[in-house]
């Protein structure tokens, strides 16, 4: 018999808070069970950050379990009150709606829609033409105030003025929950772990108006080891479609992620045997390389298909190992007494033009922006000299995505 979703889903590292984990677990090995996870239109591309839950989606349908994902055109009208300013910004219907729809193309590559596999679903079909007094008769009076203030989401929010509209947003997706439950017996919702007191909202309002049994599970949210979210670049967001982000950058990002994430991603965000990923997690100094670009690959060909992996990886190795295409790249050259006492790199930025200034290669070192031989520069101290210098001689400089030096001995 296959091994039971939830536990996969436990030992991959997906699983942070769910509300009745026996229950839950019970019912995913013995029945198909139709589950929801939420998209808000907010874009034109889903990205790095929504692809933890997609593949937990992925996890769920292979499983014989079947998916609905929910496009918000309905609450994207207003925006979530747990993002940044600049993420609620009104948007026109017609937007939202291709937005919408760029999202179904892109799911469709990961989940199976045929045949009622998976479903997709649009709350504007319910929540733009709700009657308000209706809604308050039917659905507000199941919400406690009082219990609702003490939800993490909205003491945050406390402190800098809560509006009318953020108090609003957990009754109006606990609402979507209800509707999904009684359009297509819908009885989990999945998401990230900062939908924790929305998702309660929803299981609560199933099992009082309804008297059924639903039920709730969220994920680790990716972060970096200084709790940033994961999927954001100095240019903005990582892209899963690849006119936004190009297979080769998305390569590039999770080749270049922090050693300590390495084992965690190689769990949330592949299909390897969680034996392999262990072994590729334990590696050690320089060999932690190869997990990544293992991790990069496996990643990308989920993403892009094997074709696009393949070249993303060719064309990373041809320049950073091989050194293939390094003949072509911009060179300054040192005497060997001046690599013998060292540079430091802010000195190589400017002396090799990737900064204009020190203080300007100060930022880009402190924000991750600078790469050495494949080795991130955190430290804006760090000296380089002989001993670094690569298998041709040279040390390579990588600003950014697409600022490339070579630095040799004369």
């Amino acid at each position: 018999m296959s091994q039971n979703v939830y536990d996969v889903l436990m030992e991959r590292g997906f699983i942070e808070q769910c509300t009745h984990p026996e229950e839950v677990r019970e019912l995913l090995g013995k029945e198909s069970v139709t589950f929801y996870i939420g998209f808000d239109a907010t874009a034109d591309s889903l990205t790095a950050g929504h692809f933890l839950t997609i593949m937990a989606m992925m996890h769920m349908q292979k499983a014989g379990h079947r998916p609905i994902a929910l496009l918000g055109g309905g609450t994207t009208m207003v925006g979530d009150p747990s993002g940044k300013s600049d993420m609620r910004k009104i948007m026109t219907r017609e937007t939202i709606e291709h937005n919408a729809q760029c999202f179904y193309k892109q799911l469709s590559r990961f989940l199976d829609f045929d045949s009622d596999k998976a479903i997709v679903a649009n709350n504007a079909d319910w929540l733009l033409n709700l009657n308000y007094v209706d809604f308050l008769r039917e659905v507000g009076a199941h919400f406690s105030v009082n219990r609702m203030l003490t939800a993490e989401c909205y003491k945050q929010r406390m402190e800098k003025g809560l509006t009318f509209f953020e108090f609003n947003y957990m009754v109006m997706q606990s609402y979507d929950f209800l509707k999904l439950n009684q359009l297509y017996n819908c009885q989990m919702q999945l998401g990230g772990n900062d939908q924790w007191s929305n998702i309660i909202g929803g299981v609560e309002l199933i099992r009082r108006k309804e008297n059924k049994p639903a039920f709730g599970l969220t994920f680790k949210l990716l972060t970096t080891s200084d709790g940033i979210k994961m999927g954001k670049t100095m240019k903005g967001a990582v892209w899963l479609d690849p006119d936004k982000t190009s297979p080769y950058e998305f390569y590039q990002y999770w080749r270049n992620i922090e050693d300590v994430k390495v084992e965690e991603c190689l769990g949330l965000l592949t299909f390897l045997p969680m034996e392999e990923v262990r072994r590729l997690g334990a590696l050690e100094g320089s060999q932690i390389n190869q997990a990544k670009e293992v991790l990069a690959y496996e990643i990308t060909k989920i993403v892009h298909g094997e074709e696009e992996a393949r070249k993303a990886q060719e064309a990373a190795r041809a320049l950073f190992v091989k050194g293939a295409t390094t003949d072509d790249m911009p060179t300054t050259s040192y005497a060997r007494e001046e690599l013998e006492a060292g540079k430091d790199i802010l000195s190589l930025l400017v002396e090799t033009k990737l900064a204009p200034t020190r203080s300007e290669a100060r930022r880009l070192v402190q924000q991750g922006g600078v790469i050495v031989n494949e080795e991130k520069v955190t430290d804006i101290a760090k000296t380089f000299g002989m001993a670094d210098l690569n298998a041709e001689g040279a040390l390579i400089i990588r600003k950014g995505k697409k600022g490339y030096h070579k630095v040799k001995l004369q």
